[in-house]
């Protein structure tokens, strides 16, 4: 399975759309199903690294950036993202 944002193959983690601290908040609750909190992207280590680095704020990142879409319409993912694609694969060998 490859990282969702970058396309690399390394080790995964789960990013929520709707960070998991925020789950039982009354605003989270009120606006989005348990469904929906369930919803996200399986990524590598450096991209999820990334995403909270950028955006720490998790009610922030779970009100606003809470698709790819929306991750992607923010200026430094949309950047790191390119960035990160272009980069070659660390597992990928030159031939």
């Amino acid at each position: 399975m490859l990282c969702e944002l970058c396309g690399c193959e390394e080790h995964y983690n789960f990013h929520h759309f709707i960070p998991r601290t925020t789950h039982n908040n009354k605003w989270f609750k009120k606006n989005f199903s348990r469904e929906d909190m369930k919803k996200g992207l399986s990524l590598c280590k450096q991209c999820h690294k990334t995403i909270h680095a950028i955006l720490p704020n998790e009610k922030e990142l779970g009100k606003k950036y809470n698709s790819l879409e929306k991750l992607l319409a923010h200026p430094k993912i949309k950047r790191y993202v390119k960035w990160k694609r272009q980069r070659k694969s660390p597992n990928e060998t030159t031939t």
